[in-house]
């Protein structure tokens, strides 16, 4: 029965009741009396007829306003009292109950009992917190310890249980997949790499098993550090370094699924680390391909030498033949000799280019240049201030070496008062100009090229390299400028600048947010593949939880998705910082009605890419995870119209918040996102965008589970199928 009838069928049978009983009365009334009283009563009834019909109307009304709110504040009070009680019994934060609408003394005792017992509850549950808290101070220290040295390795590190799930990466791994995509990231690569996600959407999975086999194969024979390298390629066509080592269990943990508890230790995941040698490969390649031409090349001029000396020895030959097998010789020998300086030359030219170079931000190069030669010189040293966005690629202790020489010559031969450092972008986008700049003293030419080319020094140390060699190893310049109008003079170094992915990198991994936000050790617990995911808990499974953004409300009728919302909730966790957010170009005028509510313009999407661009990253990113949304037959619809476009389906498993509501508080007035956090007291922040109502809905649905399975609800089967039950499923857009 829906809600309204709980209350029309009693107010229904009291209104009968009520004019069968006015019936009744005037019926026995009016045959009590002499038959004259009876017709004067009749045409009484008759002249007044309608002010009886208007009072019996307002006591008719009076009767069904009675009932509905009798079953506002008596019968359905105290039924959404129970749900109030149950969301405070099942609720991990504090919260406390409000007496219904109209309720009466014994009522509200029994609200301000509830509360207290809540509040006793909640004291134990901060003593209880409190003493977890204080016992688990040491594996909160090494989880710690653990996660500052990951983020601390310059190598890439991805950890992954044995059925390929990620359950640990750092942030330099996270960055490499991202930029092995053959298109463009959109949404900050969310797609590739992230906590639950498989490896071998990026890594072959027959090399990764035939790894697995070796490890497993040393294991088997005693080995106590077993490893594995292999290459492999990406779906880009990159190559990859691989260092492969087991992770084993702990003695007396559970033996992970698939694996002998009788075949010795127990492996319970692996540690992948990372290196891209794609251009390495192709420097060794072309190394050895100008190897095997010297060598062919010689060989075939030794032979050719070979032949014209034999002719040689004949005292019979000719003048004339004679200068012939000469000038084989002097060519055969020529062109080895030119076969051999090219061969030097690009091997010099690889060792530069092979020199371990470091990205660095180009105001903290300037900070430590600054530090350095006035430790060493006592000079002054003043700076220029620096774009944060500017990074450089260099070996810095030779460089710091170069500009302190530099700078001490300054101080000593020219007593200069100062010198000033500067850091600029060059003409060309891929260098820099580092400056040394001093003003008062100018130098000749001469004296410049003698700094550039005698070994540095300083005081009593002595240096082999040149400053030439320094600016060498980076395959850069130096050169020596004057600036008349301002009355300067500088040395001018040309550097290589850091790409924008490798100038990001070293900032996300060695700063103080680089560490993995969020790394779970449970996913190392075997996992029942073998199960339907019907049949599997829903604290158990990985969620996409989104959110869309559109035109307008009717995806029918032309409406598109202006943005995509998305987080991922992994063992009962809600992962933040794999989020997914992304606007999109629809193609069309965005209305004016609706930019108030979600706040995007027509100049925030235009150019941005097409909904065909964004929705293959979209899903990848929710593949193999139950879909969550609120409302969610409004976006599904919009995923769907999409089918024929893009060739993609979203067929994964659906749970829409606003029907497990209705589940969880059927007598609850309202389902709406924002009536369902207030009661659950969730903060809402960034409502009505795609990612902020995603975020909120994920918090949402995390509430409920320890809801629905106090009602019996534990798997994702009973879930769905308590959901059709309600009202709600039976919106259709």
């Amino acid at each position: 029965m829906s809600r309204s009838g709980r209350w029309a069928l009693p107010a229904l049978l009291s209104c009968a009741a009520f004019t069968l009983a006015l019936a009744a009365v005037l019926l026995l009334w009016g045959l009590s009396l002499p038959a004259e009283d009876q017709a004067v009563l009749g045409r009484r009834l008759l002249s007044h007829g309608a002010v009886g019909l208007l009072v019996w109307a307002m006591a008719v009304l009076g009767i069904v306003v009675f009932w509905r709110r009798l079953d506002a504040q008596v019968l359905r009070g105290p039924a959404r009292l129970q749900e109030q009680v149950r969301l405070v019994a099942a609720s991990q934060v504090p919260l406390q109950l409000e007496a219904p609408a109209g309720a009466g003394r014994d009522l509200q005792g029994l609200v301000t009992a509830i509360n207290e017992l809540a509040a006793a509850r909640d004291r134990l549950r901060e003593d209880v917190a409190a003493q977890v808290a204080q016992v688990s101070a040491v594996v909160r220290q090494e989880r710690n310890r653990l996660a500052a040295l990951m983020a601390e390795l310059t190598q890439s590190v991805v950890v992954c249980n044995l059925d390929g799930r990620i359950l640990l990466y750092n942030n330099r791994a996270r960055l490499q997949f991202k930029a092995l995509s053959r298109e463009p990231a959109l949404a900050g690569g969310a797609e590739w790499v992230g906590i639950g996600r498989s490896i071998y959407a990026v890594l072959d999975r027959a090399m990764l098993a035939h790894g697995l086999e070796n490890i497993r194969q040393r294991l088997a024979r005693g080995a106590s550090h077993p490893s594995t390298q292999f290459l492999t390629s990406t779906p880009s066509g990159q190559l990859l370094r691989v260092q492969m080592a087991p992770v084993r269990t702990a003695e007396g943990a559970e033996t992970p699924a698939g694996e002998d508890p009788g075949q010795g230790p127990e492996m319970a995941g692996f540690v992948l680390m990372l290196d891209n040698v794609t251009s390495s490969f192709a420097q060794e390649s072309q190394r050895d391909q100008l190897l095997l031409g010297l060598t062919e090349g010689s060989r075939s001029s030794l032979a050719n030498v070979q032949a014209a000396i034999e002719m040689l020895a004949y005292e019979d030959l000719d003048a004339a033949m004679r200068e012939r097998f000469l000038g084989v010789v002097r060519e055969e020998v020529r062109s080895m000799s030119q076969r051999i300086t090219d061969l030097v030359a690009r091997s010099t030219e690889a060792l530069k280019t092979r020199w371990p170079l470091e990205d660095m931000p180009g105001a903290d190069l300037l900070v430590a240049a600054q530090r350095r030669i006035g430790q060493q010189t006592g000079g002054d040293v003043r700076l220029e201030a620096v774009a944060p966005e500017l990074w450089v690629r260099v070996d810095s202790f030779g460089l710091l070496q170069a500009l302190t020489y530099l700078a001490s010559r300054l101080f000593e031969e020219f007593e200069v008062r100062y010198v000033q450092l500067r850091l600029g972008p060059a003409q060309q986008a891929e260098q820099v100009h580092l400056d040394l700049l001093w003003s008062g003293t100018t130098i000749s030419t001469e004296t410049v090229m003698s700094w550039e080319l005698d070994p540095m020094h300083l005081g009593d140390e002595r240096n082999p390299l040149t400053v030439r060699d320094v600016m060498d190893r980076h395959s850069g310049v130096i050169w020596f400028e004057r600036d008349r109008i301002r009355g300067l003079a500088f040395f001018r170094l040309v550097l290589p600048v850091a790409q924008a992915q490798e100038a990001i990198e070293p900032a996300q991994v060695l700063g103080s947010d680089s560490r993995p936000e969020y790394f779970d050790f449970d996913l190392f617990k075997p996992s029942a593949q073998h199960h339907a995911l019907d049949d599997r808990p829903l604290s158990s499974l990985t969620y996409t939880v989104f959110d869309t953004e559109t035109t307008g409300l009717n995806p029918s009728e032309g409406d598109e998705i202006i943005q995509i919302g998305a987080t991922r909730i992994v063992n009962g966790r809600l992962l933040r910082h794999e989020a997914f957010e992304q606007l999109i170009d629809p193609g069309r005028r965005i209305p004016a009605a609706s930019i108030p509510i979600h706040g995007i313009t027509q100049d925030m999407v235009d150019g941005r890419p097409r909904i065909a661009q964004v929705l293959p990253v979209f899903h990848a990113y929710a593949a193999d995870t139950v879909l969550v949304a609120h409302n969610a037959a409004f976006d599904m619809k919009f995923l769907q119209l999409q089918e024929a476009r893009t060739g993609l389906r979203f067929d994964q498993p659906v749970l829409d918040t606003l029907m497990l509501s209705a589940v969880i508080h059927p007598n609850q007035e309202s389902h709406r996102l924002e009536a369902i956090a207030e009661r659950m007291n969730i903060t809402i922040l960034g409502r009505h965008t795609a990612l902020g109502d995603a975020l909120v809905t994920a918090e949402v649905f995390l509430r409920m589970i320890p809801l629905l399975a106090d009602m019996g609800i534990h798997t994702l089967g009973q879930a769905r199928e308590a959901a059709q039950k309600t009202y709600y499923a039976r919106l259709k857009y």
